[in-house]
């Protein structure tokens, strides 16, 4: 999957991922988590989830490869962002958050070293397999040992619909994370009753998991 998959999503404003509100897994479990002051939230888009970890003193680090969605993020939240340039990065800064104009898979890992916290409720099921491992692989490497988070991932046949947002099973977020990082599934349940455009396209089955997450 290129970048210009996602700046085309953008530009098109097709954009069925982004919530309009908090998401409220994130306003339920964040609070039980022993979470640091720095939390990485990685292909953010313009969620306002972005907002709400702000506003629990958290710094956001956020990464988008949109410049269109970052823009819109802090347009709309009325933030006048500081923007400088790192590498091959665009930098927006304003108050506690910041977002990282780019390729996610073009970061150093010294951005990184000091996240003590995750929040990945898009990122994961936005790419396909090969993409996956990569991105966890990143995250098993760069994130430090201690680091908390949650992550949401939604589960189907792949035959009946094609992604993104991509099905990823249990048994896949074992295999690319179980090794580095402690899971606790602190909710499953069968969403399709609420997802009119899967049931359109034939899905059958629809279920939307909850991961505590620690990094050992």
């Amino acid at each position: 999957m290129e970048p210009k998959f996602w700046q085309e999503r953008w530009a098109r404003n097709q954009i069925g991922f982004h919530l309009p509100e908090v998401n409220p897994y994130l306003q339920r479990h964040w609070p039980s988590l022993a979470v640091g002051a720095k939390v990485l939230v990685p292909l953010c888009g313009k969620s306002l989830d972005l907002m709400w970890l702000a506003s629990q003193g958290l710094r956001v680090v956020g990464v988008e490869l949109s410049e269109q969605a970052v823009e819109a993020f802090f347009s709309e939240q009325n933030l006048t962002p500081r923007i400088t340039e790192r590498g091959v990065f665009k930098v927006y800064q304003a108050d506690l958050i910041e977002i990282w104009c780019g390729d996610f898979f073009a970061l150093d890992a010294e951005v990184l070293a000091d996240c003590a916290a995750l929040y990945d409720r898009a990122a994961l099921i936005a790419l396909p397999p090969l993409m996956r491992a990569q991105y966890t692989d990143h995250l098993n490497a760069w994130l430090p040992s201690g680091c908390q988070g949650l992550l949401v991932t939604l589960d189907y046949e792949q035959v009946q619909k094609a992604g993104p947002p991509f099905a990823v099973t249990d048994e896949e977020v074992q295999l690319l994370l179980g090794e580095h990082w402690a899971l606790q599934v602190l909710l499953e349940q069968d969403i399709l009753g609420e997802s009119w455009k899967f049931v359109q396209d034939g899905v059958t089955r629809l279920e939307e998991r909850v991961y505590q997450l620690v990094k050992r």
